[in-house]
This record gives structure tokens, C-alpha cells and sequence, in this order.
């Protein structure tokens, strides 16, 4: 047997409903005779006779009665099927799955996503914490955020926040036993938090000052493998700590942290969302990303 057209299922309901070839015709803006042939082509396929026709009438054969009985619910389905993902392209609605490292989520992502919400309440919003370079359509993500230069080349991408600042931070019992860094090689000397990426990618510190760069890989006794740990440590006067400036900021106002190599510290470029240049987006995320365009970061800090 040969494939069937679903539209050609169509088509038959539209003749039986309508009583006849040229009222479907009319129905539909497209001749009787293309109808005909359509109807035609369905009976050969399925090699039965599905409309009994006259000069003056057609009717559906048995075989067509029952074929209609299983068709009308279920192309019923169909229709409102489609006039529901019509609503979701038309409305934002629905879930909107967006990965992003854990500095991201807390700092950029979280606050906008929440504002989102308030302003959108038939949207959900599930945001994984993840800092691995993933495939954000084979994981069935919506969006992603990354920094620019981890973005595959088929990614639409725009800033999420204001530029980014590490701070390297201690305890003020830490500065007092051990004292403090002048210049970024004094730390070769210092126990440093170190942290690893998923991957297993050490971490290193940059710094800048001027023209003068320098990179270095710290050196330590604890290990981490998150922010969140390592401001802690830092906090437990465990060593100095290199992180966002984000976390640091409101420890540093209350004396619970001290920066330190505050002139070396460069601004680094800020993060992006980015999803498929391939993939329609839909009405919540058209939305979302009017929204973030928009933020009012400035405002939010």
C-alpha cells in the first residue's frame, strides 16, 4: 500500500459534512475536481470505495461510515492540538529551560527570572546550574549562558548584565597571621583556594595592571569545585580566594572578607545568553528575550 495523505483524510470528512464535492469546494477555495481527485487517489490507495455518488447526491459506503467514525474525534484532536501550539506561539505560556553556570544563576539570572514571573505568571521557569560546555538543543535547553568565547558559531547571543570583576579576597584573621599580597607573584607564597572546573580544569588567576598581564596557577591545600565552597573557605580563613566580586562585595562591607590586589583586578567582559539560530523561538521566549534587553541592571544592583 502506498502512503496515505492525512490531508487527504481531511478532505473526506469535508465532503461527507458538507453533503457534497462542490460545497466542500467552496468550503475549502479550491475546485471540485481537485477534491475528486484527492478522494480518488485515497479509495485506490486504501483500495476500497469510500463515497457512493450520484448526479444529484454522495453518501458515505459503509466502509466510509465507519472510516468517518474514527476520523471526525481524531482529526478533532489534530485541530485542537495545532490551535494550541498556535497559542503558545501567540502567548507566552509554558516552561522555559535555561542552563547556566552557578555565578551566573545567582547573580544575573535569578533576579531577572524572578522579575520574569511576576510579569509573565503563566510562565514556569526551570534554570539548571551547570558550568560544563554543553549542547543545549540535545539536552532540550531553551537557552544557555556562557561567556562569548565558549559560544558554538550557530548560537544567536546578547549580554546578560554589566561587565564582571574577580576579586581576590581573605579573611582578616588570614591577613593577620600571614599578611597581605603586594604584588600578584607574592601569592606563590600564600595558600590559595584553588577551584576546578567540571571538565578538570584548574583555575587560574589573571591579573592586570596597565600594560603588565600575569597569569598564575595557585597553590594550596584546599581544592573546591565552586564558588560557593570557596568563599566559604575564605571566609573560615582557609586561605585567599579568587572570585566574582559578587560574592565577595557584601562580606567585604560587613569585615567579613579583605580585598586584596584591588589595583590588579581587571573588569572582564560580561556574560551572554545565547540560544539556536535554528530553532523559531517561541512566544515565551521572544518575550524573555524582549525582557532581558530591556533589564534595568543598574536598577537591580
Amino acid at each position: 500500500m502506498n502512503p496515505v495523505r492525512l490531508d487527504s483524510f481531511d478532505v473526506f470528512v469535508s465532503i461527507v459534512r458538507c453533503g457534497g464535492f462542490r460545497a466542500a469546494a467552496l468550503e475549502r477555495g479550491v475546485s471540485s475536481s481537485a477534491l475528486s481527485q484527492t478522494v480518488n487517489a485515497l479509495e485506490e490507495t486504501l483500495g476500497i470505495r469510500l463515497l457512493n455518488r450520484t448526479t444529484r447526491s454522495v453518501s458515505p459506503t459503509e466502509a466510509g461510515k465507519r472510516l468517518l467514525e474514527r476520523l471526525a474525534p481524531a482529526l478533532s484532536d489534530i485541530r485542537l492540538a495545532i490551535a494550541e501550539v498556535d497559542e503558545l506561539r501567540d502567548t507566552p505560556s509554558g516552561t522555559l529551560r535555561i542552563n547556566a553556570p552557578a555565578p551566573a544563576v545567582d547573580h544575573f539570572l535569578c533576579p531577572l527570572a524572578f522579575d520574569f514571573m511576576d510579569a509573565y505568571p503563566e510562565v514556569s521557569i526551570e534554570i539548571i546550574s551547570d558550568a560544563a560546555v554543553i549542547d543545549i538543543v540535545e539536552q532540550g535547553f531553551d537557552a544557555g549562558v556562557r561567556f562569548g568565547k565558549q559560544l558554538a558559531q550557530d548560537m544567536i547571543a546578547l549580554p546578560l548584565g554589566p561587565p564582571l570583576r574577580y576579586a581576590i579576597v581573605a579573611s582578616p584573621d588570614y591577613v593577620e597571621k600571614h599578611g597581605q599580597p603586594k604584588v600578584p607573584h607574592d601569592l606563590v607564597s600564600h595558600d590559595c583556594i584553588k577551584r576546578r572546573f567540571p571538565g578538570g580544569t584548574l583555575v587560574t588567576w589573571r591579573f592586570a595592571d596597565g600594560n603588565e598581564e600575569i597569569e598564575l596557577t595557585p597553590k594550596g591545600r584546599l581544592m573546591v569545585s565552586s564558588a560557593h565552597n570557596e568563599l566559604q573557605a575564605a571566609l573560615a580563613g582557609k586561605g585567599i580566594a579568587h572570585i566574582f566580586d559578587d560574592y565577595a562585595k557584601p562580606h567585604i562591607l560587613n569585615g567579613g572578607l579583605v580585598e586584596l590586589l584591588s589595583d590588579w583586578s581587571p573588569t572582564l567582559p560580561h556574560w551572554f545568553l545565547y540560544y539556536p539560530s535554528r530553532r523559531l523561538p517561541s512566544a515565551t521566549m521572544r518575550a524573555f528575550l524582549d525582557y532581558v534587553r530591556r533589564y534595568d541592571w543598574r536598577a537591580r544592583t
